[in-house]
């Protein structure tokens, strides 16, 4: 393997594009219980567990839906996760599944069509990695 000069450090940002950025804002600070940190017309940002959720206007070649890479953001019980996040208007895409390990995964639509993905992973603890 050749030596790579940049540190990769893992992922650190998850963008949506959402039709209406008001109401995402609005509906991922609910569901995520966070406020965003930066609010721009243009980029709405949240500190999310150390991480960043983005959403953007859908506009151009940006179009929310499943048809893009699915993020799954770490959860301690992915079935109180799942039915959180359908109480909070998502759309359930796939009930929790046992992967294997311990690990749980599941995905929702958000009111957009973008698909959140959560996970259990007793395994993964950011701060070894």
């Amino acid at each position: 393997m050749s030596q790579n000069p940049t540190s990769f450090q893992g992922l650190r940002t998850a963008i949506y594009p959402v039709a209406h950025v008001e109401d995402a804002k609005k509906w991922y600070a609910t569901a995520f219980g966070v406020a965003p940190y930066f609010e721009e017309p243009f980029y709405v940002g949240f500190n999310i567990g150390g991480y960043e959720l983005g959403l953007v206007p859908a506009e151009g070649g940006s179009t929310p839906g499943e048809g893009g890479v699915v993020v799954y953001w770490g959860v301690p019980d992915a079935q109180l996760a799942l039915d959180y996040l359908i109480g909070q208007g998502a759309r359930q895409r796939e009930g929790v599944q046992d992967v294997g390990g311990g690990i749980r995964l599941a995905t929702v639509f958000d009111p957009w069509g973008n698909v959140v993905g959560i996970i259990e992973n007793p395994h993964f603890k950011p701060e070894r990695y």
